[in-house]
């Protein structure tokens, strides 16, 4: 017992340590404000694969096409992933009626060839119709405000960066399922802000992110990840980062912010963190740092989620699981308020009573991600 409380404990230091080294790096952080009188000349090319999003895709454009930003300085290439719905259809329309839009369909470009990872050769065949200097990807069910090409834009030409990661967010009803998503990963974009920001580690969202397009090419594109399902955001990050160290950032800025939905049901959102997950052994080699990082989360989570079970022998370890929990709760909500300051949000008090729920969850999800499979838009990926 003492040995592994010992063990559960030197967990528990690493884990305070990390999560305050976080809060740090966040609270250091100074928010990019669009400066008020700026002509843009960045181009930029916004991709956007897409499969079976008809209810989604008209407001994500929509709200692209609304930009604060030329015109003639961006244009929207969605590639539609072999939808069976009206995704396509929904595009057309707007095509016809705005000439900065492109479709392409990646069943057209494959020829019937079968796939690990679609959305990586949807992306990598759009960048090769794109006209813009920069490439910036989101997801078919984002919204996006009006200044954030303006965002990028103005960020961009005062940084020396060739690839920028912005923030993400999902919408919340208030509801159980949402309000835990949300706050968890409110956290994780939070971890996303001050890690790229200090250096640290690589992280990334590809609902929300860009990079030079000549860049892409320079590092070979998704070649050496293309086998792996997911990945098409931080693998690629990663990629870029190894070869330039000094010009990866983050864009902390609230009119940059993407929102997203979030997962309907409970079986979508574990597919959703599976699929996160299955790419983490690749860190092993890629990004040592954010894989000691995630070994020490998994096993500290591991051990809470394990010493209920052992108080069946002795009724101490619930008395210590307890103490453990209310610590990682105070170490995290440190870390949460600050976060939460940034994204506009009154943090939600009653989600610290649902901490067992979010240990189970990374327990699950990260065991499957690296020995199950996953269901993931229509698909079953191993």
């Amino acid at each position: 017992m003492q040995i592994f409380l010992g063990g559960v404990a030197a967990m528990f230091i690493g884990y305070a340590i990390i999560m305050l080294l976080y809060r740090k790096w966040f609270v250091q952080l100074k928010p990019f404000i669009n400066p008020s009188t700026f002509s843009p000349s960045t181009s930029f090319s916004i991709i956007i694969p897409a499969r079976n999003e008809a209810l989604n895709i008209g407001d994500c454009l929509q709200t692209i096409l609304q930009q604060n930003y030329p015109v003639s300085l961006f244009e929207i290439i969605v590639i539609d992933d072999h939808s069976t719905d009206d995704t396509s259809a929904i595009v057309e329309k707007l095509k016809l009626l705005h000439t900065n839009i492109k479709l392409i369909k990646l069943a057209d470009e494959l020829n019937g060839q079968i796939l690990n990872s679609y959305k990586k050769k949807a992306i990598e065949n759009a960048i090769g119709y794109a006209t813009g200097k920069w490439i910036v990807t989101t997801d078919a069910d984002c919204l996006v405000k009006k200044d954030w090409l303006k965002s990028y834009a103005a960020f961009i030409e005062q940084q020396d960066a060739v690839f920028v990661a912005a923030p993400v967010i999902f919408s919340n009803n208030g509801n159980l399922l949402n309000t835990f998503q949300y706050i968890d990963f409110m956290s994780l974009q939070g971890i996303t802000a001050a890690s790229v920001s200090a250096g640290f580690h690589n992280m990334c969202n590809g609902a929300n992110l860009a990079y030079k397009k000549e860049v892409f090419y320079e590092v070979n594109g998704f070649r050496g990840i293309d086998n792996i399902a997911s990945g098409d955001d931080m693998l690629l990050m990663n990629k870029i980062k190894m070869l330039y160290p000094n010009n990866v950032a983050f864009l902390y800025c609230e009119d940059a912010i993407v929102t997203t939905h979030p997962m309907p049901d409970w079986k979508s959102f574990f597919n959703q963190r599976i699929r996160w997950a299955s790419k983490a052994e690749q860190f092993k080699s890629k990004d040592q740092k954010i894989f000691a990082v995630l070994v020490l989360v998994y096993g500290f989570n591991a051990a809470l989620f394990i010493m209920p079970l052992l108080a069946f022998f002795n009724g101490w370890f619930l008395v210590y699981w307890f103490m453990f929990l209310s610590a990682k709760t105070l170490v995290e909500l440190a870390f949460a308020l600050p976060v939460a300051k940034f994204f506009g949000q009154k943090f939600i008090w009653w989600f610290l009573f649902l901490q067992p729920l979010h240990i189970g969850y990374i327990v699950i999800s990260g065991w499957l991600g690296k020995f199950g499979s996953y269901h993931w838009k229509g698909r079953n990926v191993k």
